[in-house]
């Protein structure tokens, strides 16, 4: 099994800056890609940004500009840079990454998720 730990949320005045950082364990053989989705309430969760192990980043429209992923592939370590935060940010905010698992004789793709972490932007 693949295990993803979220820190970094919390509560922050509008334009204000947050951190999150996701770490991924377990028999992990390689990761593909990692990423981040928000869910507010009453709302489907959405994509916020991904980024692949070659350092492709995809991000929604409404958060261009403004958050920036990044990965540390030796530390199966995701972050999300929030800066110029805005109340419509406010959500759980949840890690998620695919790639294989196992061993060098019997591997497994996976696609695991992160318990959430919330992120309140409120003055």
């Amino acid at each position: 099994q693949v295990q993803l730990v979220e820190s970094g949320g919390g509560l922050v005045q509008p334009g204000g800056s947050l951190r999150l950082s996701c770490a991924a364990s377990g028999s992990i053989l390689s990761i593909n890609s990692m990423g981040w989705y928000r869910q507010a309430p009453g709302k489907q969760r959405e994509l916020v940004a991904t980024i692949t192990s070659g350092g492709s980043t995809n991000y929604a429209d409404s958060v261009k500009g403004r958050f920036t992923i990044s990965r540390d592939n030796a530390k199966n370590t995701v972050y999300l840079q929030m800066n110029s935060l805005k109340p419509e940010d406010t959500a759980v905010y949840y890690c998620n990454a695919k790639g294989l698992r196992g061993s060098n004789y019997l591997r497994f793709s996976f696609d695991s998720w992160g318990q959430g972490t919330q992120v309140t932007v409120s003055s």
